[in-house]
């Protein structure tokens, strides 16, 4: 018999046994796409970068396919001529897979493998299929999984041929052929499952985040479009070695690391799944349990990739997927991150924001990740603003405690600091959640006013 597994053709004999030569045909792919009113981007583009995802998830893009409609067609998602287009072409590129830029209802998804002879995967499912791959720990192979699940349980019609169609490939990595076997009971059983599983990852996160805020390290997190060089700048800032790759979705699984601010305070900085267009709702819903650590952080660093065309589209869908979690109200910097590329290659300094055509703000720092220009002014910014809720204390703490001067520097930010006979005086900024510690030595103490330069109301900075 003859397996798909993962776009590779394996010959098994009757024992079951592969023969010694494995032949590997990656499935080919044709792409499908309407050019609809009030889409983000241009046809073309959004093609782009549907043949990125193809070519992230292992297949081979052969062809591609386009009609300009007002909307969807409501039985096979184009309409009868180019369905007989799509039917020509499949034949003629000897296509193994059509690939749809957008999500299809089962229906659709069912009537157009009939009429094309064809499997038919579309965005969801290749998106889900990526994450399948990427998928490292338990917490992202759950959530991965229960989307999976979710999807594919409206589109499970029995052992027919397009059931038959679900064996192997794009799209049954993680649950896999034989789960896909299972009748709809045990699916929705698994389901309820993989729930009580995330609300389990779900309570562990938020023991963490208490022990966190016991410990009063703020946390930054990463956020943006998919592909921007978020793990490249944590790796930069945090001087780690994180995976990063020019590949859609390097990062899947949440990535949290240590860094150390300009004047010695702790901070944690966590790097998150990237954003894209046509985001699906099962994706955003399923890994709640890892986006909840957006609501938590202190502060969020939207990194922008200008290289890209449509880095103002970019922009705006971060901002849409922020907003529908809820997180439209949380303080952002902007890191406008690969300036190197906006330059000539000999060009050893970093830009100024007005050689970009870009206003001057203290909310936009300009850096290159890969060659750590700006990368000071960024970890300033982001002191100040962690610093902009913290008080001004100061604090007489005698040599015999030094333990708490070195709390101190690591936790908070030292303003000043001098040495008298009775012990160590320091001035500065620190978090509430330690306040009571350094209750029995406190001198003084008064809110904090950064201006929005950067320079707090006493003139320090």
């Amino acid at each position: 018999m003859t397996t798909r597994l993962g776009g590779a053709t394996t010959e098994r004999t009757n024992s079951g046994a592969a023969p010694p030569h494995l032949t590997v045909e990656p499935q080919r792919a044709l792409l499908v796409a309407l050019d609809l009113p009030g889409a983000p981007w241009d046809v073309e583009t959004s093609l782009d970068e549907l043949a990125a995802l193809a070519e992230t998830a292992g297949l081979v893009v052969v062809g591609r396919e386009v009609q300009r409609a007002a909307k969807p067609h409501q039985s096979h998602y184009v309409g009868k001529g180019k369905l007989d287009e799509l039917k020509d072409a499949v034949a003629a590129l000897h296509a193994d897979v059509v690939v749809v830029d957008d999500e299809l209802t089962p229906r659709v998804q069912q009537n157009l493998e009939e009429a094309l002879d064809a499997r038919v995967v579309d965005r969801t499912l290749l998106i889900l299929d990526i994450f399948a791959q990427r998928a490292r720990t338990h917490e992202g192979r759950a959530q991965v999984e229960l989307a999976q699940y979710q999807y594919l349980l409206p589109r499970l019609m029995g052992h027919g041929a397009a059931m038959s169609r679900l064996g192997g490939g794009i799209g049954t990595r993680g649950p896999g052929e034989t789960k896909l076997e299972l009748d709809r009971r045990r699916i929705r059983a698994r389901i309820a499952q993989l729930r009580r599983e995330i609300d389990e990852i779900r309570r562990a996160r938020a023991g963490h985040r208490q022990l966190r805020r016991r410990r009063a390290l703020p946390l930054v997190a990463l956020v943006g479009y998919t592909n921007v060089g978020k793990s490249t700048l944590l790796n930069a800032l945090t001087r780690s070695d994180a995976y990063a790759a020019n590949v859609l979705f390097a990062t899947l699984d949440p990535l949290t690391r240590r860094v150390r601010l300009p004047h010695g305070q702790e901070a944690l900085l966590s790097d998150t799944v990237g954003f894209i267009a046509k985001l699906p709702t099962t994706v955003v819903a399923a890994f709640r349990a890892t986006l909840e650590e957006l609501d938590e952080a202190d502060l969020l660093l939207h990194v922008v990739d200008l290289t890209n065309p449509h880095a103002a589209e970019q922009n705006e869908i971060v901002h849409e997927v922020l907003d529908e979690l809820e997180l439209g109200d949380k303080r952002v910097l902007t890191v406008i991150n690969k300036v190197d590329a906006l330059v000539p290659p000999d060009t050893v300094e970093p830009p100024d924001p007005e050689t970009l055509g870009l206003p001057p703000s203290p909310d936009v720092v300009l850096v290159s990740a890969l060659r750590g220009w700006g990368l000071d002014e960024l970890l300033e910014r982001i002191e100040t603003v962690l610093a902009a809720e913290q008080p001004v204390v100061e604090v007489a703490i005698p040599y015999s405690e030094s333990r708490l001067v070195d709390l101190f520097r690591r936790r908070g930010r030292v303003l000043s600091e001098r040495y008298t006979e009775e012990g160590t005086v320091l001035r500065g900024q620190m978090p509430r959640a330690i306040e009571r510690t350094f209750a029995p030595y406190l001198r003084r103490k008064r809110r904090a006013s950064p201006r929005r330069d950067g320079a707090s109301d006493d003139g320090s900075r």
